[in-house]
C-alpha cells in the first residue's frame, strides 16, 4: 500500500513519527494512521509508542519481501540500469536474492547474447526462465520461503564448481569499518561464495544501507570492485568510503 511505503520512508528519514502529524501529511484520520502503525509493527518495521512510533531495525531484521521490493523503487532502478550497462555477451552471472537484484532481472538487454545466470533466487530465476537470451541454472539448496532463495544446506555446492565473469550482490549494511554486512547468515555464506567465484563483484545497494551494521559479516570493502548505490547517499560517506578504497558509483 502507498501509505504505508510513505510512512517507511519517512520513519528512515526521521526516526519518530507522530500521529497527529502524520494525519496532517497523509491526509488521513487519526484512526487510519493508528491502524497503518500497528500493521506495520505485525510486520516488524516500527515499534507503536505514546502519541506515534519509532524506527525499528536491528542487526538481524529482515524486512518482509513485499514491502522491501516496493521501497526507493526508483533509485533501485537507477542502481539497477548502471549494473545492467555493465554486462557483456557471453559472460557468466552471479545474482543472489535482493529486491535490487531483482530489479536488475528487468533492466538486462534482450540485445546481448549467450548470457547464463546463476542464482539462489527462484524469483529471479523464474524471471529470467523466459529470456531466450539467457541460460538461467540454480545453485540448489534449501529454500528460505520468506525470500524464495536456496541457501545451505547443500547450498554452496555448486558454487564451488563455478568461475564466473561478475558476481552482482546484494547487502544489508555497508561501513568502512565493519564492510558489508547481512541479515542473515545463511544467506552471508552464499555471497561470500559468489564473491569467490566470480573475477569481479559488484554490490548494488541503495542509500539506505550505507553506514549501516547488520549481523552477519560478508566481506571487507577490499573484496569488491565496485559499489553502485543512489543519489539519496550523503556526499561524506561517499567520500569515506572511497577515502577507504572502495570505487563508488552514484546511480
Amino acid at each position: 500500500m502507498q501509505r504505508h511505503r510513505q510512512i517507511v520512508e519517512l520513519l528512515g528519514a526521521e526516526g519518530r513519527l507522530d500521529v497527529m502529524d502524520l494525519t496532517d501529511r497523509l491526509g488521513v484520520s487519526s484512526v487510519t494512521v493508528r491502524a497503518d502503525l500497528l500493521f506495520l509493527e505485525k510486520a516488524q518495521v516500527l515499534r507503536r509508542v505514546r502519541g506515534g512510533a519509532i524506527a525499528m531495525q536491528p542487526s538481524r531484521y529482515e524486512r518482509p519481501v513485499d514491502l522491501n521490493a516496493s521501497l526507493r523503487g526508483a533509485e533501485k532502478d537507477a542502481i539497477a540500469a548502471i549494473a545492467a550497462d555493465m554486462i557483456r555477451d557471453g559472460e557468466t552471472i552471479l545474482m543472489d536474492t535482493g529486491s535490487t537484484i531483482a530489479a536488475l532481472v528487468g533492466f538486462i538487454p534482450d540485445k546481448l547474447t549467450d548470457l547464463a545466470v546463476v542464482t539462489n533466487s527462484l524469483n529471479v530465476a523464474v524471471e529470467l526462465s523466459s529470456r531466450p537470451n539467457v541460460t538461467v541454472i540454480v545453485t540448489g539448496g534449501t529454500v528460505r520461503p520468506k525470500l524464495n532463495s536456496l541457501v545451505s544446506p547443500f547450498g554452496t555446492l555448486l558454487l564451488d564448481r563455478i568461475n564466473a565473469d561478475v558476481a552482482f550482490i546484494s547487502c544489508a549494511g555497508v561501513d568502512t569499518e565493519k564492510g558489508f554486512t547481512n541479515s542473515n547468515w545463511h544467506e552471508a555464506e552464499i555471497k561470500q561464495k559468489m564473491m569467490a567465484a566470480a573475477s569481479r563483484v559488484i554490490v548494488l545497494a541503495d542509500h539506505s544501507k550505507l553506514k549501516h551494521v547488520a549481523t552477519a559479516k560478508i566481506a571487507d570493502l577490499d573484496a569488491v570492485d565496485l559499489l553502485i548505490t543512489d543519489q539519496g547517499a550523503s556526499p561524506s560517506v561517499i567520500k569515506e568510503l572511497r577515502a577507504a578504497g572502495l570505487e563508488v558509483v552514484v546511480a
